[in-house]
């Protein structure tokens, strides 16, 4: 298999949180757990990386808060020239309001000097408004991510912290066409979730496994490290994988001179893996397996078994009846408290719904909920769609959010550059 390299001269270039400059926030590392870290981003901001600066000014401060101003600037143009094929250019005040956030991936500080690499994010809706492009975003169904990695020979998920799982815990998924449910690793999901689940082929076992993290199909994300002696070079090799059957959709090698950037060889592989179940899903091959979506009826109890009248009666006069009481996941997004309490309110004032129950709250993100409900989940989806809700529908699990609001268009399209 081929190797591509990957020359770094400098550490790792993973994010480094910094303190906001002129309203601009540098996006950082999140917490030291494998798992319990909060993906970063899942806006689907405008991301420009590999920004080079190299700004000379009277102090280190100086230089640095320049070198932020011009990567602005640039990651502007770069993003013009990419969605419309035009160059454009806006103030550093206009810029204030669309950048998000900064990303340093390389950087060397100087007393009067600023030399480093950025990525800068910028607002979807509002850069979308100012350069005449659709924001809209279509996305799979919820899609498990399992990051598999393999070092020392042993097949390792959320047992212990890991390279890989941090790496994708830092990768900004939000831009994705793929939807990727990512676990915390925390309570029980190194039960659930290992090496051994990733080899099993029974999709009742999958099902359930699936419903407790709302997901409607699995990826298997895997990368085995190879190192020739403790500190010196390492190889990756790197594969994306579909379904219960490990179905393979991508593989590759990379490779890095030094342990020292292990976190930069983990960024570029989830970068090409995520490209690669892009491509596969636009290419219609994250199709969700048969078998996998198709759950049997349950059994019924003694008490739910008909009696001989009520058998007696259905011969004599045979009536199409609905099952009742049918329990589905719904996944709400989110972004605040208000909208968290909307949604459970919502939810439970739909009529034919039994109950409503949060198994997962999370505030800034996506929220699950298992709703009883009188009917098949197709008539569960046309009536969250008449309140007014975007639905998104899987095996068994229903995604919805709120449509959000056109951002107002500005009122001057572009501004000479200062300085």
């Amino acid at each position: 298999m081929a190797l591509s390299r990957i020359s770094l001269s400098i550490a790792a270039a993973s994010a480094l949180v910094l303190a906001g400059i002129g309203g601009v926030w540098a996006q950082g590392k999140t917490g030291s757990g494998s798992g319990s870290a909060v993906p970063i981003d899942p806006s689907g901001a405008f991301e420009i990386s590999g920004v080079s600066v190299d700004v000379k000014a009277g102090s280190a401060e100086a230089a640095r808060t320049g070198g932020w101003r011009i990567a602005q600037r640039k990651g502007w143009e770069m993003l013009a020239r990419k969605l419309t094929g035009k160059t454009s250019s806006l103030s550093d005040s206009a810029l204030d309001s669309l950048v998000t956030a900064v990303v340093v991936e390389r950087e060397q500080i100087g007393p009067n000097r600023y030399i480093a690499t950025l990525g800068v994010l910028f607002d979807r809706q509002k850069a979308g408004a100012i350069l005449g492009v659709s924001t809209a975003l279509s996305r799979s169904s919820p899609m498990l991510l399992i990051p598999l990695e393999f070092s020392g020979g042993a097949g390792i998920v959320y047992e212990r912290e890991t390279a890989w799982a941090k790496a994708w815990n830092r990768f900004r998924s939000g831009g994705s066409t793929v939807d990727y449910v990512r676990a915390r690793g925390t309570g029980p999901d190194s039960l659930l979730i290992n090496a051994g689940q990733t080899l099993r082929r029974g999709r009742n076992w999958w099902r359930t496994v699936l419903d407790q993290y709302g997901a409607a199909d699995v990826l298997v994300a895997e990368v085995q490290l190879r190192r020739d002696y403790p500190g010196g070079p390492i190889i990756g090799v790197f594969a994306a994988n579909h379904g219960p059957d490990r179905r393979p959709i991508a593989s590759f090698a990379l490779r890095v001179d030094n342990g020292d950037s292990l976190d930069a060889l983990m960024d570029a592989g989830v970068a090409r893996l995520d490209k690669a179940f892009q491509a596969a899903l636009a290419s219609g091959e994250l199709a969700t397996d048969r078998l996998l979506a198709t759950r049997p009826p349950e059994a019924k109890t003694e008490e739910e078994k008909p009696t001989d009248a009520e058998t007696a009666a259905a011969i004599v006069s045979p009536t199409p009846t609905v099952e009742s009481g049918s329990s589905f996941t719904v996944q709400v997004e989110t972004p605040n408290v208000n909208a968290f309490n909307a949604s459970e309110s919502a939810l439970r004032s739909l009529p034919g719904v039994r109950a409503s129950v949060t198994t997962s709250t999370a505030l800034g993100g996506i929220s699950v909920m298992r709703v009883t409900y009188d009917g098949p989940i197709g008539s569960l989806r046309a009536a969250l769609e008449g309140r007014g809700w975007q639905v998104q529908e899987g095996a068994g699990v229903l995604r919805i959010r709120r449509p959000q609001a056109p951002a107002p268009q500005p009122t001057a399209t572009a501004a000479a550059p200062n300085g």
